[in-house]
């Protein structure tokens, strides 16, 4: 009975997790050129919770198709976001400091989706994605969401289920 309460927690959690980054990604839609999406400060939860990886997945793939997303921005934007919490959270099994875990594990969402995510939109949508311009872009927004974001979510987190 208690591996299915388990399962049951695990598969609550990764829906929750799924339908928070929808709905903060869809409260922070872009403007423009510039993107920034609260919900990537859920990233880091990956760091404790290996079901986070599988609900940023979902959620990216969710928030891409209601917005309109391409179809190669959908999934490989999608596959970023699933490598960087795969990274994100063998950061978290490796590294035992939690200031080092928030610092290493949100490097991997901040450098993967500033690097890559702009060589899929100029493909996906043309050329007014000046790729170095858009990356230094994302590195900020994405820092911002990472670590600003994403040390209060990890930390609130981390406390609620230390409580729990």
């Amino acid at each position: 009975m208690q591996k299915n309460n388990k399962s049951t927690l695990i598969i609550a959690r990764t829906g929750i997790i799924s339908a928070l980054y929808v709905v903060l990604s869809l409260v922070s839609l872009p403007v423009g050129a510039i993107q920034f999406r609260a919900s990537e400060g859920l990233t880091l939860l990956a760091l404790f919770m290996p079901e986070s990886i599988v609900s940023l997945f979902l959620g990216c793939i969710i928030t891409n198709l209601i917005t309109g997303c391409a179809f190669l921005d959908i999934v490989l934007g999608s596959v970023i976001t699933l490598t960087a919490g795969v990274l994100t959270y063998l950061t978290g099994k490796i590294i035992r400091t939690t200031a080092l875990k928030i610092i290493v594990g949100g490097i991997f969402p901040v450098l993967l989706n500033a690097l890559f995510l702009p060589l899929i939109w100029s493909v996906c949508y043309g050329a007014e994605y000046i790729y170095y311009i858009q990356m230094l872009i994302l590195l900020a927004s994405q820092s911002v969401s990472v670590y600003g974001v994403g040390t209060i979510v990890y930390l609130s987190a981390k406390r609620i289920k230390i409580l729990n």
